[in-house]
């Protein structure tokens, strides 16, 4: 009841899958296009599609701490997830001015944040609602070069104890990740989460990508 357009289909799913759809020219020639996605569920089968907003300014000078705008639309086209982050720093060291992402859905209405938190040695992010309560944590491993192996950030629960799911980047084999340095995602999360806290999962799967992923060589 009450679900935000357009992520009922969202509500039957434990499991879900982003492919990065790689451009000929970024392949080719290492130009940063606009990065586009699609969302699957575990069967393969594309749920919806989402497209990143921004210009190629900051695509090719600010690459892994760029400023976006990704919209994210269903079968039919409809925008049903807007996922906002603002141009932040990406280091321990400015404890201050960390990430932080915003996720509307239906677009123009809060959802959930994703907050980076400081941390010397491993990533950390919060999950929050609307109301920017905490609601569960994602911690990642303290290196994710990922070689020849997969990479988790495990969500769990807000006493960092109990792992309740997590979002994983797959190792898709040394062709695949050097030459077109695509991404491929999997979260796993449990089938009764709340939608909205879903969507922000997405979102913050978005984020680990550009944060740790965008530039790196994670086939080797």
């Amino acid at each position: 009841h009450n679900l935000p357009p357009g992520l009922e289909y969202l509500n039957q799913l434990d499991r879900i899958i982003i492919h990065q759809q790689v451009e000929l020219l970024e392949a080719v020639l290492g130009t940063e296009t606009s990065s586009k996605y699609e969302i699957k569920n575990h069967l393969g089968q594309r749920v919806y599609f989402a497209v990143e907003e921004n210009d190629c300014f900051d695509r090719n000078l600010c690459s892994p701490i760029r400023s976006f705008t990704i919209r994210i639309a269903d079968t039919t086209g409809r925008e049903v997830i807007t996922v906002n982050r603002p141009l932040r720093c990406n280091s321990c060291w400015f404890p201050c001015f960390l990430q932080e992402l915003e996720v509307q859905s239906p677009p123009g209405t809060i959802a959930g944040y994703v907050v980076q938190n400081w941390d010397p040695f491993l990533p950390k992010f919060t999950i929050q609602n609307e109301s920017k309560e905490d609601v569960l944590k994602i911690i990642g491993p303290y290196a994710t070069c990922g070689c020849f192996e997969d990479v988790d950030f495990e969500v769990k629960a807000l006493n960092e104890m109990s792992t309740i799911g997590k979002i994983s980047k797959y190792w898709s084999g040394f062709v695949n990740n050097v030459f077109t340095n695509t991404a491929n995602f999997g979260i796993q999360i449990p089938v009764d989460l709340d939608v909205r806290m879903k969507a922000v999962m997405i979102g913050a799967c978005f984020l680990i990508d550009l944060m740790f992923f965008e530039n790196s060589l994670d086939g080797l």
